[in-house]
């Protein structure tokens, strides 16, 4: 008999489940944080003001998610209606050393952290002086281990407390099933706190299913996956050479490894937004032999929150819908209303790769590649959804 195949089990993601999953951009003070959150938006927040707190209160904005294959649907069935993915991006105030204890604008700024799903953390390696550094040099590893320890100190303060509650319920002691689970989340708790205190970050923990599902309540800031952007001068982004990066790239490879790292020049991204046309902007990007690095920044932000999409089409209305990786066909009918979840009957599906390659639905369809999948199904990214549902009760 050949051997059984072995399962690979899928890693239970920490954070919220959920499709309207939302990043921020964080940094300390002057690092660019909100002159990218203006190139990405193209909406202007008023020229950030020169000092460490010009945000205050995080700035929200919905940005499209560039896609080909949503390019190429709206291309081919022409609708009245076009609706593409998004994701919500968060300006957060600069950190400074001592957050974690107040200092700056301390715990709002944290709380703000702890409201996102996922960081874009923003690392300054330009030298400007007219753009004064909180710390008085630029320096970016001491600035990633300001970051590291502030969101490590604030996450061992939550784990704490969270630890000083379980326990004065397992202190009752006792052998109810109740008790046992309590007894399982304090080991779990003990277990992050020890990471923590160890200088580690939550999001590097392997855990189990069980204890993710205690992780997650807890909320914690170094259990959020992390996009480092490296915030190169627009000289050195060009030429891809810049004096800190040996050093940068040496501290992420020890400390965050597996987190993706992304060089940006924000003063090119904000100078490109004052073009008036698109064509004007790849003109100058086609002149300098670059490209823009906000459309990867979006994509990879969603690779990282582990966001795919599903696609409906027609002659009336395409439209990109984001879902988490994984889920299946009634829940992601129910992101498109909530009714169908609950009414789902199947799914007609196919995927937009055969779309692209027979050239038509008919073609598709004459292939048999259009399948009908019940309520087990888990969607791909890429598919095209038709969904049939029973009436919603009254």
């Amino acid at each position: 008999m050949p051997p059984k195949k072995t399962v690979k089990e899928e890693k239970i993601l920490l954070g919220r489940p959920g499709n309207s999953l939302k990043s921020g951009i964080v940094g300390l003070a002057n690092v660019g944080k909100s002159t990218l959150f203006q190139a990405i938006t193209k909406c202007s927040l008023g020229n950030p003001a020169n000092f460490p707190f010009a945000t205050i209160d995080p700035e929200e904005s919905r940005v499209i998610v560039p896609d080909d294959r949503y390019d190429w649907l709206c291309e081919k069935y022409n609708p009245k209606s076009r609706v593409p993915a998004h994701l919500t991006i968060y300006d957060i105030a600069g950190l400074t050393r001592g957050a974690s204890t107040g200092a700056g604008l301390g715990n709002a700024f944290l709380s703000h952290i702890r409201a996102v799903d996922a960081i874009f953390q923003v690392v300054r390696c330009f030298d400007d002086a007219e753009i004064i550094h909180i710390e008085g040099d630029v320096d970016p590893v001491r600035d990633l281990q300001i970051i590291s320890e502030e969101l490590r100190i604030k996450d061992i303060e939550f784990t704490e407390k969270a630890l000083e509650n379980v326990k004065k319920l397992t202190r009752r002691g006792g052998q109810s099933l109740e008790m046992k689970k309590l007894k399982e989340e304090e080991a779990c708790i003990e277990k992050v706190l020890a990471l923590l205190q160890g200088g580690g970050d939550v999001r590097k923990g392997d855990w189990s299913t069980k204890e993710v599902e205690f992780i997650n309540p807890l909320f914690l800031l170094t259990a959020k996956p992390v996009v480092y952007l490296i915030n190169l001068s627009e000289k050195d982004y060009i030429r891809k050479k810049n004096k800190h990066l040996g050093k940068v790239m040496e501290w992420i490879k020890e400390n965050a490894a597996g987190d993706p790292i992304m060089p940006i020049s924000i003063c090119l991204e904000e100078r490109l937004t004052r073009f008036e046309t698109e064509a004007e902007v790849k003109e100058e990007l086609k002149n300098l032999g670059v490209e823009s690095a906000l459309p990867k920044l979006i994509t990879t932000m969603r690779k990282v929150l582990n966001l795919g999409s599903f696609f409906t089409t027609g002659t009336d209305e395409v439209r990109q819908w984001t879902i988490r990786n994984g889920t299946k066909a009634p829940q992601a009918a129910g992101v498109i209303h909530g009714d169908f979840e609950k009414t789902f009957i199947q799914a007609i599906v196919y995927n937009f790769a055969v779309l692209k390659e027979l050239g038509d639905e008919a073609e598709v369809k004459a292939k048999g590649k259009i399948l009908t999948k019940g309520k087990d199904y888990v969607v791909e990214d890429g598919d095209i959804l038709l969904i049939k549902a029973g009436a919603a009760k009254g």
